[in-house]
């Protein structure tokens, strides 16, 4: 837990400031706006950091989101410039070329993994396209990636992170810090896409999962099992992508 939540806040807005002086001066922060906690905590932190004019707005259905309005109250709250991509079309062509190239439906995790993948490619996208550029914010928080929760190359991509470092509490304590509605910090995380919400998924809760990095269990065996088991399993995501060294290299070196 944090010991100054407001004191850390002020550190992840200089970050912020700091980064973008050495990293594009005069460019805007771009965000994907999810309507969870992170998205809204990190385009909070990038408007108090730069301002709200250079803070653009991302959202990204695929087809029919239900709760797309709460994308919209944060961009409302935050007074951000924003637009609205569906990425149904771009889902439904590629999922259906894929498909038909393999002669076969596309895996499961393909379906799921897919349109965080489109979504980052929208980002940089309008990142690439603001007339002064844009720099595209990651919003993963530790928590979620220390199991790997998050889709390689998709949401676990971007150009800098306020909160890679934040355990999902932490994270809350910060948004408690912002200008933002409390009911979007308080919002119990979905997958966006079958209704279940991330704890579904993973079999734990949050509070057990940040009791397990801070202390190394959560109280209970088989969640700290699964948690370990999760985490190595998924440590690609987190370290660098290997490369081969040819031993002239290694040798020089």
């Amino acid at each position: 837990m944090l010991v100054n939540a407001k004191q850390t806040k002020n550190e992840i807005v200089q970050w912020i400031r700091d980064y973008f002086a050495e990293n594009g001066p005069e460019c805007s922060a771009v965000v994907g706006i999810s309507s969870g906690k992170d998205s809204t905590i990190v385009a909070a932190l990038c408007v108090e950091a730069l301002g709200r004019d250079r803070v653009f707005g991302v959202m990204m259905p695929n087809g029919v989101q239900s709760d797309i309005n709460d994308s919209v109250n944060v961009v409302n709250a935050l007074g951000i410039p924003n637009m609205k991509v569906n990425i149904s079309g771009a889902y439904s062509k590629l999922m259906a070329a894929v498909s038909a190239e393999l002669e076969c439906d596309a895996s499961e995790q393909t379906k799921v993994n897919l349109p965080p993948r489109l979504r980052m490619a929208t980002l940089y996208a309008v990142a690439q396209s603001l007339p002064n550029g844009g720099r595209v914010a990651n919003t993963c928080n530790m928590s979620e990636d220390y199991v790997g929760y998050s889709t390689k190359f998709g949401d676990s991509a971007g150009d800098f992170s306020p909160l890679a470092n934040l355990m999902v509490h932490e994270v809350r304590q910060i948004g408690y810090e912002l200008p933002i509605p409390m009911e979007l910090v308080d919002k119990t995380p979905t997958d966006g896409l079958c209704g279940k919400t991330d704890e579904d998924h993973l079999g734990f809760t949050y509070a057990q999962l940040d009791d397990y990095i801070m202390n190394g269990t959560s109280g209970i065996l088989s969640i700290d099992s699964a948690i370990y088991t999760m985490h190595q399993h998924n440590l690609h995501k987190l370290n660098l992508m290997p490369s081969f060294r040819p031993q002239k290299l290694c040798e020089a070196v």
